[in-house]
């Protein structure tokens, strides 16, 4: 009996923490990113029509461990992916993958020369945003992985509130600190 009372103490305890967590984790390949079929200049189309600010990509790769930590302590919280689902297009590319996809110009490549020459990625986790014409938004690409989901969801707050006009990211989460 003893047995049964702490293991149903230890699954309040862990209820609650879920709770105060913000929800019980939801699997990101289901509620962060959006499906695709690689055509980016599709999307694109697609973003304009759902009236998004911008297009998100996370470049990444299977063996990251940044990119899983990312995917087990953030992008799978409920209040991210509301979030981010109703500001963005969400969207995936494996820089090794050799599948093609037809980029934001509408030219054919793979995943892995759209993030290597098209976009300069060297490591992974990258987030960049893309504006509703494909182009780089300035200032709105992070490399590796956030310091947890606040972090993040300020990062995406910099892009819908289009702050990246006026500051780095950096000296903007510096702010956003300091006034917590």
């Amino acid at each position: 009996m003893r047995l049964m009372q702490r293991l149903g103490l230890g699954l309040v305890l862990s209820l609650a923490v879920l709770a105060a967590q913000g929800g019980t984790p939801r699997d990101p390949g289901r509620y962060f990113f959006d499906q695709t079929l690689g055509d980016f200049s599709e999307e694109l189309e697609t973003a304009r029509q759902d009236g998004k600010k911008a297009i998100l990509i996370m470049f990444e790769m299977d063996e990251c461990p940044f990119c899983h930590r990312m995917k087990q302590t953030v992008l799978n919280q409920p209040e991210i992916q509301d979030y981010f689902k109703q500001h963005f297009l969400v969207l995936s590319v494996d820089i090794e993958g050799d599948v093609e996809i037809t980029d934001f110009k509408g030219q054919l490549t793979t995943e892995k020369d759209f993030a290597f020459k098209g976009n300069r990625v060297r490591a992974t986790p990258v987030f960049a945003f893309f504006d509703l014409n494909g182009d780089p938004i300035k200032g709105a690409r992070y490399t590796g992985a956030t310091n947890g989901p606040e972090e993040f969801q300020w990062f995406g707050e910099y892009v819908v509130d289009e702050v990246f006009r006026e500051m780095s990211f950096t000296r903007y989460k510096r702010a956003r600190q300091q006034a917590n």
